[in-house]
């Protein structure tokens, strides 16, 4: 991770963080040298909470997992920014009283909203949390991508179950809760009072390539993920949909 006359580049591009970190570090430079407060709901070990300290702002994780939290503690103290990184333990649907309203600049919500109890009052909890004109990055799963990635695999009946099934998940031994698609995803943030500003597609082709292909030419598959990211048809075969949004002034 590089911080440079105060512009955040962050670290390594991979085809998975590659078209986040690029919506997040226009939203960073937008805001100029601000320190920025960060609420990274389901941050785990500090992926995106450690470099977001390192250029300079304060996070807030709330993670469900003692062990992941003992992992953020350990690796923000290894960067030299334990000062500004706070672990909070904590599911996300008790989110709404772990945060206080109208506090945080920035929320990072990612793949937590497929696996919670009720994912409108999360949304709501991440609205309220947000300062007016602070932002929202949302990644979640995609219930297209699950569709054709069991097809493929020549699980049929399930990719069936999939297609069909309201929340988009294949029954009771499926992992997650629920999927989306742009349309619906739009809706849950808007319900919440939230204004969508950019949907992209995240790992539009990293999980199709053979593991040679995708290990062979990185930097290819990069750009070509950012390139694809916000282009339908592309970007809604991704296996995960990533939006921002923000809270009106």
């Amino acid at each position: 991770m590089e911080q440079t006359r105060g512009r955040f580049t962050g670290p390594p591009l991979t085809p998975r963080t590659a078209v986040i970190w690029s919506v997040l570090r226009a939203e960073l430079d937008r805001r100029g040298d601000a320190e920025l407060t960060v609420l990274d709901v389901g941050g785990g070990t500090g992926g995106f909470a450690v470099p977001l300290a390192q250029a300079g702002h304060h996070v807030t994780v709330v993670d469900a997992s003692p062990d992941a939290l003992a992992a953020l503690t350990r690796r923000a103290a290894e960067a030299g920014v334990a000062d500004r990184v706070r672990a909070v333990q904590g599911d996300g649907d008790a989110l709404a009283g772990l945060v206080e309203p109208a506090g945080v600049d920035l929320v990072l919500c990612h793949a937590v909203l497929e696996v919670v109890d009720d994912p409108e009052s999360v949304v709501a909890a991440l609205a309220t949390a947000l300062r007016p004109g602070g932002a929202a990055s949302v990644l979640l799963a995609s219930r297209t991508a699950a569709v054709l990635g069991r097809a493929m695999n020549g699980h049929l009946d399930v990719a069936a179950a999939l297609a069909a099934d309201p929340a988009g998940t294949a029954g009771a031994r499926d992992t997650l809760r629920r999927r989306y698609d742009a349309d619906g995803a739009t809706a849950l943030l808007r319900g919440a009072g939230l204004v969508v500003e950019e949907i992209h597609g995240v790992r539009v082709l990293a999980d199709l390539l053979p593991a040679a292909v995708a290990d062979g030419q990185p930097g290819a598959l990069v750009e070509l993920e950012r390139a694809l990211a916000g282009r339908p048809p592309y970007r809604d075969l991704a296996a995960q949909l990533h939006l921002f949004a923000r809270r009106p002034a």
